[in-house]
């Protein structure tokens, strides 16, 4: 279960680049619950060492559409 199983991202069917889902997350979690939030997931998602680990810590996070 996500940390924040209420923020659905929508991100199938959107850009795969990394930043362009670090910002989708982003802009979800700014909007939705909270600007600390956001930078709490900013901070950790660039620490991510691949593609599937920030998948990992992403699907951790919210739900994904």
């Amino acid at each position: 279960m996500p940390k924040y199983p209420d923020v659905c991202v929508k991100l199938i069917g959107e850009d795969g680049n990394v930043f362009a889902i670090i910002a989708a997350v982003n802009k979800v979690l700014r909007r939705e619950v909270s600007r600390e939030a956001a930078a709490e997931f900013m901070h950790e998602a660039m620490k991510q060492s691949s593609y599937d680990a920030l998948l990992n810590f992403v699907q951790e996070t919210v739900e994904i559409e």
